[in-house]
């Protein structure tokens, strides 16, 4: 069995090789509820060096390259394996790759992707590990969209992209037809996305997935101090967290709903799917916006799995746990968007 090298694990761990090290925390152990694939993640303790992020521009560019070709080296073997197919394109003046399997079912749905990474990974291919899962264990089309992000393009040029794409993804594919998807930054994206859609005027997309998401941008939320050490993926706020929602924000106020959604006006929003794990960091972020959703009269349904850190569903291909996730959202998808004959005239 193979474990990639996922965009938010892998980072901690190469913080420990370019920082000083103060020493590994010792988790709590893993159940005997979850997967043995789960259990061996739970098992790896906390990565030396999450204490010490970047400080300087140099050392945030540094870090992100050298994650960047980490997450390259897996990407082609996970392809081949899944049976996803992958090419490049430009939509609305944003790079996109556009994901096909060959268990993919042509009936005109399509499924948007917005990558996690906190604002600052997961450049180019290397942060379409999420929308090679959707595409090889859904069997859907994913169109992923390679926004620009901090440290060299801050607050709004994440969203002003996501949103470029689906502009254009509406020209040839009504509302109703296409879900948005995302895990960590990329589930915060999900739902930003609709309420920027809603305030321009634009329809709603027939659907939303959002994993995890980093719902609310400041140290706000039960989860951040019970889970902080618990949580072996991102571990604290106090990490690289807190640098990159600095980096992104660029002294914009993180309240803003265009950053943390968690405090935006969701009513009329369509089904929303959410997801989290018990050792998440971003628990609280994710229940409170599943409770704001509800309460706002939007069918919203929640997942919460066992023992799981943050975003550990897409962390191995192979285990149980992720793949029920992203079957679990192929179903979510295929209830909710409606089918268009017409079909997508993608580039």
């Amino acid at each position: 069995m193979k474990h990639l090298a996922p965009v938010l694990l892998s980072a901690l761990f190469l913080l420990g090789a370019a920082f000083p090290a103060a020493g590994k925390d010792t988790l709590l152990p893993a159940p005997s509820t979850v997967s043995p694939e789960l259990g061996a993640m739970m098992a790896q303790g906390l990565p030396e060096g999450w204490q010490t992020p970047p400080q300087t521009r140099a050392e945030w560019k540094a870090w992100i390259d050298a994650m960047t070709r980490m997450q390259l080296k897996d990407l082609p073997a996970l392809r081949e394996k899944l049976g996803v197919t992958m090419k490049s394109s430009v939509m609305g003046g944003v790079p996109v790759f556009i994901m096909e399997s060959k268990n993919m079912v042509e009936d005109g749905r399509v499924l948007l992707n917005l990558h996690g990474g906190g604002y600052v990974l997961g450049p180019g291919e290397a942060g379409t590990q999420e929308a090679v899962l959707m595409a090889g264990f859904g069997g859907f089309r994913v169109i992923f969209a390679d926004y620009r992000m901090a440290p060299d393009f801050p607050y709004p040029a994440a969203i002003d992209d996501a949103m470029a794409v689906y502009r254009e993804l509406l020209s040839t594919t009504p509302a109703e037809s296409i879900g948005v998807f995302g895990t960590s930054t990329g589930g915060a994206m999900t739902l930003i996305l609709a309420l920027r859609a809603r305030d321009e005027g634009l329809p709603l997309p027939g659907a939303l997935a959002a994993g995890t998401p980093w719902a609310e941008m400041r140290k706000i939320g039960d989860s951040y101090v019970t889970n902080e050490k618990v949580d072996n993926v991102l571990v604290s706020y106090d990490g690289w967290l807190a640098g990159a929602a600095k980096l992104y924000a660029g002294g914009h106020e993180m309240a803003d709903p265009y950053l943390s959604p968690v405090n935006g006006d969701v009513k009329g929003f369509p089904p929303t799917l959410l997801t989290s794990g018990t050792r998440d960091l971003f628990l609280s972020n994710t229940v409170r916006m599943h409770l704001k959703l509800r309460q706002a009269g939007v069918p919203a349904d929640l997942i919460v799995f066992e023992g799981m850190s943050h975003a550990q569903y897409h962390m191995d291909e192979d285990m149980p746990e992720g793949r029920f996730h992203f079957e679990e959202l192929g179903r979510f998808f295929r209830k909710h968007l409606r089918q268009n004959p017409a079909g997508n005239n993608l580039p």
